[in-house]
């Protein structure tokens, strides 16, 4: 459902949010008023966000830094500077995987690059690939370096498919290289982290992962025996490839840096009612469980959902 409201309905006096108290900063809203205010319309949580805006309160973000990969935001028809204007008025922490050119856009409106990319890995070819170690080595190194210079203390790499590679050798594969580029990622303070993908899922195109185990996971973090070699908790993967969803996070958690969120079994919103993992139950596991990092949503907009409504609902679903 589609919700209209006319363009010159009044968002805010004169337009504008108050200054926001923890940012220390004033936001103009550009974004379109009929985009906001139809979400606002529709749900209780964007409503007291502008009821707050009007009495000139700060958004309260809650116990858990919430951050966004592209695709919750991917159908909206905003631009990239009303995206980050529209996640830093929901109360947003971050964005997962900016190019470097958008990070000073992010910026701007009081938000970190909370995930970047550039290990020389990708899904097909990755850490358990020994011939490419020497330039996995290179790139990650300056990978690191560019996390040190924008701010963000996550860089993700892939370990790979197997095409008959055994588990076991796969492994040793990637503490071998892993092992070798810890030293730095210490000396810097980046964490350098694998992301759990299943091998179940056809739609998902990830059908012959190395990573497709938690286990696999944790056994090449502690092989390392570094402290910044870690892993993406993915709840959707998680899920599919091993349940037991909030168990697995709590009694590893030394080893996770980075969690990512979004409806199982369909990988969409993770407000809807037909999808089979309950997230107030799994955000207030992770407020309690002393975990710091950051946690994206990945979620897929559900086509014919205000993609607005869902960012906001999902967020709320996610505030502790």
């Amino acid at each position: 459902m589609d919700f209209v409201l006319p363009d010159d309905y009044p968002l805010l006096p004169n337009g504008r949010i108050e200054p926001d108290q923890q940012r220390g900063k004033s936001m103009s809203i550009s974004i379109s008023r009929r985009k906001l205010l139809a979400a606002a319309s529709a749900s209780p949580f964007m409503a007291s966000l502008v009821r707050a805006a009007e009495e000139g309160s700060p958004v309260r973000e809650g116990r858990i830094k919430q951050t966004i990969m592209p695709q919750p935001l991917g159908t909206s028809g905003l631009s990239y500077e009303e995206r980050c204007e529209l996640l830093a008025y929901v109360g947003f922490s971050g964005v997962d995987l900016p190019q470097r050119a958008q990070i000073p856009i992010l910026q701007d409106y009081g938000l970190a690059p909370s995930l970047m990319t550039g290990t020389g890995t990708s899904f097909v070819d990755g850490f358990v690939r020994r011939e490419i170690h020497d330039k996995i080595y290179e790139e990650t190194l300056k990978g690191i370096d560019m996390c040190v210079e924008v701010g963000c203390p996550n860089l993700i790499g892939m370990p790979g498919e197997r095409r008959g590679m055994s588990r076991e050798e796969g492994r040793d594969h990637a503490i071998a290289i892993l092992s070798r580029v810890a030293p730095y990622a210490e000396e810097k303070g980046i964490n350098v982290c694998m992301e759990i993908t299943n091998s179940k899922v056809e739609k998902d195109n990830r059908t012959d992962q190395m990573f497709d185990k938690l286990q696999w996971g944790w056994d090449v973090c502690k092989g390392t025996g570094s402290s910044r070699i870690k892993i993406v908790y993915d709840f959707y993967h998680v899920q599919i490839s091993d349940g037991d969803v909030v168990r697995n996070m709590r009694d590893n958690l030394e080893y996770i840096c980075h969690m990512h969120v979004a409806g199982v079994p369909t990988r969409g919103e993770i407000d809807r009612d037909d999808q089979e993992l309950n997230y107030r139950f799994i955000a207030q596991a992770i407020a309690d469980s002393g975990y710091d990092g950051y946690v994206a949503h990945e979620w897929m907009p559900t086509p014919g959902r205000n993609p607005i409504l869902s960012l906001a609902n999902c967020f709320d679903v996610m505030r502790v």
